[in-house]
């Protein structure tokens, strides 16, 4: 099993997308964003004709159901594509759990080692399962949750934090009314189309990420924390990686699920000193057993940076 890989929502047929697609005012300038504001934005100005297109045409080229929502933290561009619509997040929920939990806990709790049973390791585990006997702290626990999307310590992070319910309540805290926390791994990635459990939008995700990465929710030390979390991502290759220039940095979060659910949670920092742009980009496929496709955030990501300039 690869990371992220859970049962893979798929494909309406490509006429009907591209019909949603023109009715549905995909790729439109979108209002303010709900994160903070950089000190002195400029005026948004709208997606380009071309990013609407451009996004319309992958949907009906991989047979999918994309959400965009990207934000240029300098300038306050916005590129949206269904950004209001709600898509399972699956393991992207990993990166706001370990926001969430570094806000909360102490220096000293980090350092707290958790022990945990054989029976609470799950099919995709690839640190916990090397330190069973041992245990690990809970620090260490958020980073695999990120780094190697690991199931077991995702599942203990948000144990600790007093399960899916107190996950949801700090992103509530946060701002955020949308998000919907509500199983934990594997279950979360069921991703049934129509149902609102474990489910949120490109815009509320992005906002989140924002205010965990850049914004004032956490402390400097606990936000650098969190960033060296997302950057040494190992599952994120083929995805919003694949789509920036390589001098960029990235950190990001990857989320696999089924119905051909294939996600990203990134912010991107361009060389040169520009600010960071925060990208989100959610897809699915509507059909139980369909496969997804890592070319799909990939090329997504690449009208976002085009888009952008």
């Amino acid at each position: 099993m690869t990371p992220d890989l859970h049962r893979p929502r798929t494909a309406l047929p490509a006429a009907a997308l591209l019909v949603a697609a023109l009715i549905g005012g995909c790729g439109r300038a979108s209002s303010a964003s709900t994160a903070p504001a950089p000190a002195a934005t400029a005026a948004r100005a709208p997606a380009t004709d071309s990013a609407d297109a451009s996004f319309a045409a992958l949907e009906q080229q991989f047979g999918a159901r994309l959400g965009v929502f990207a934000v240029d933290t300098g300038s306050g561009r916005e590129v949206t594509h269904r950004a209001d619509e709600r898509f399972a997040f699956a393991s992207t929920i990993k990166s706001l759990a370990a926001g969430a939990l570094l806000q909360k806990v102490s220096d000293a709790d980090l350092d707290k080692v958790v022990s945990y049973r054989q029976e609470d390791v799950l099919t995709w585990a690839p640190v916990t399962s090397q330190h069973v006997t041992t245990g690990m702290k809970l620090r260490d626990l958020a980073a695999a949750s990120i780094q190697y999307s690991d199931n077991t310590a995702a599942n203990l992070v948000t144990a600790e934090l007093g399960g899916p319910a107190a996950v949801q309540q700090s992103l509530r805290d946060l701002g955020d009314s949308t998000t919907s926390v509500d199983r934990t791994e594997p279950a979360l990635n069921e991703a049934t189309p129509g149902d609102t459990r474990d489910t949120s939008t490109p815009r509320v995700l992005a906002a989140d990420l924002r205010r965990y990465v850049l914004g004032d929710a956490l402390a400097e030390d606990r936000r650098g924390l969190l960033t060296d979390w997302l950057v040494g991502n190992t599952t994120g290759g083929p995805y919003v990686r694949a789509g920036v220039p390589a001098d960029w940095k990235i950190g990001d979060k990857t989320g696999n699920a089924g119905y051909g659910t294939r996600n990203d949670v990134a912010v991107a920092w361009p060389s040169g000193g520009r600010p960071p742009i925060v990208i989100v980009v959610l897809s699915d496929r509507g059909k139980a057993g369909a496969t997804s496709d890592d070319a799909l955030i990939a090329q997504a990501t690449k009208t976002v940076v085009s888009t952008l300039g």
